[in-house]
Parts: C-alpha cells; sequence; structure tokens
C-alpha cells in the first residue's frame, strides 16, 4: 500500500516547488502520488496543478515518451520549470526528486542517504518564481528493491558512476521478487510507502538571488527536511538512532 501524509494546508493561491527524497531506484513513490490519483493528491491538498519532472534524456525515447506524458512528466529543465511556475492564477506546483539519478545507486533497504549537500538549483528556481518550498519524505522507497552491494571505492561504483557521468542516468543493479515467487525477480517486494508532505517554507520572490540567499533558504530547506523525518520516523519502523545522512 501507498499512503500519503499531509502534514499542513498548502494555499492554492500559491505556487510551490516540492522537492521529493529519496530518489529510490524506481521513483516509484513520487510517480504513484503524483503521476496518478491512487493516493488522493488532489483531495489532500485540492486546488493544485501539479507536475513531476523527470530526466531529458526519457524525453527522446519513442512511445516511453508519450508514455511519460501522459501521466503528466515533464522534462526537468529550467525553461520546462519556469513554464510551470509562471502559470497564471497561482497554485501551481512542480514536484523534482532532488538527489536524481546520482541517489539511486545509494537506495539500499535501511539507508537514509539523501544527496542534498550541493543541490542549489531547485532553491534558485523557487526564490526566482517566489514559490514557496516544500520537503517531503518518503518512507519506505528505498526497501521496495536489494541492490548488489556498490559501496563508495569499489569497482562497480566506480563504472556506475563513470557511466552516470556520461549518459545521465544512473544503472542501480538491483532485484527483488518475482511475479509467482519471492525469491528473485524485478517485481519490487510488497513493502508499504508512506509519503509524508512536511509544511511549507515561505520564499520571497527575487528574480536574482545572491549566494548568501541560496545559503540561507538552502539550510532552512535542509533543517526542515530533517525534523520531517524525525518527527514521522517513529511512525514507519525507522529505529530512533537513524537519521538522515546528507551527501
Amino acid at each position: 500500500p501507498k499512503i500519503l501524509v499531509k502534514t499542513a494546508d498548502l494555499d492554492p493561491r500559491k505556487n510551490y516547488v516540492l522537492g521529493f527524497h529519496p530518489h529510490g531506484v524506481l521513483v516509484a513513490g513520487a510517480f504513484t502520488n503524483f503521476c496518478t490519483e491512487a493516493t488522493g493528491f488532489s483531495k489532500l491538498f485540492p486546488g493544485l496543478r501539479y507536475n513531476l519532472l523527470m530526466l531529458p534524456l526519457w524525453f527522446r525515447a519513442p512511445f516511453f515518451r508519450d508514455y511519460i506524458m501522459f501521466a503528466g512528466l515533464v522534462p526537468s529543465d529550467k525553461e520546462s520549470a519556469s513554464y510551470l511556475l509562471r502559470r497564471k492564477g497561482g497554485g501551481n506546483a512542480v514536484v523534482i526528486a532532488v538527489g536524481g539519478a546520482p541517489e539511486a545507486l545509494d537506495a539500499h533497504p535501511g539507508d537514509y542517504t539523501v544527496h542534498l549537500a550541493n543541490k542549489k538549483g531547485f532553491i534558485k528556481l523557487a526564490i526566482e518564481h517566489g514559490a514557496d518550498l516544500v520537503p517531503i519524505y518518503s518512507f519506505g522507497e528505498n526497501e521496495l528493491f536489494d541492490q548488489v552491494e556498490n559501496r563508495r571505492g569499489t569497482w562497480l561504483r566506480y563504472i556506475q558512476e563513470r557511466l552516470q557521468f556520461i549518459m545521465g542516468i544512473s544503472l542501480p543493479l538491483f532485484h527483488a521478487r518475482g511475479v509467482f515467487q519471492y525469491s528473485f525477480g524485478l517485481m519490487p517486494y510488497r513493502k508499504p510507502i508512506n509519503t509524508v508532505v512536511g509544511r511549507p517554507i515561505p520564499v520571497e520572490k527575487n528574480e536574482k538571488p545572491t549566494a548568501e540567499e541560496l545559503d540561507v533558504f538552502h539550510q532552512r530547506y535542509m533543517d526542515e527536511l530533517s525534523r520531517l523525518f524525525e518527527e514521522h520516523k517513529g511512525n514507519y519502523g525507522v529505529a530512533e538512532d537513524s537519521h538522515l545522512l546528507f551527501q
């Protein structure tokens, strides 16, 4: 089961940049919550028009491109995101899996690594458009698949990171269960995903934000994401001594 948890109202007169964490192997929680109505996002947050952003590379693939566009996915380039946030009337929201492809390589069960320490592009996007920032953490996202051991410093990780640098996509070697058996396959494990939407961080519009301003909002966002994780982890089986690890 996949459950969407609301912690605060989102004013439909405002615009939002929603940061989704963690990426997981296949971004299953983000797709379910923001490309379908399976968890009732529109009922929990009425009046919002929302789109999940995805690597532009995938929009070059025939047929698959049509499938993801039909689901409401939009390329994750600045021009596309800005277009969505400039739509008149407010109530526009873009959802960004901030950790991106590199974070998928850390998507191991029980791992709470979040690639955020040097990610400021989405912060700049929010400030330039005066869109409030909203952190989201998806408990259970990393539990859906096992991944071949690829710690930093191993040959496998080196090759994966080189391929990711060249191709723009990461290639995690994952496995889980089959259709009729539970020992091996590429179907995800039957594990719950609980996606918690945090409270909005107010952002004043500034079309030319300074480096200091970016740093302030970036730290504020990391603090709010940490608070969200710590406040809710006990509800979803996360150990008390487990904390987010920012990369």
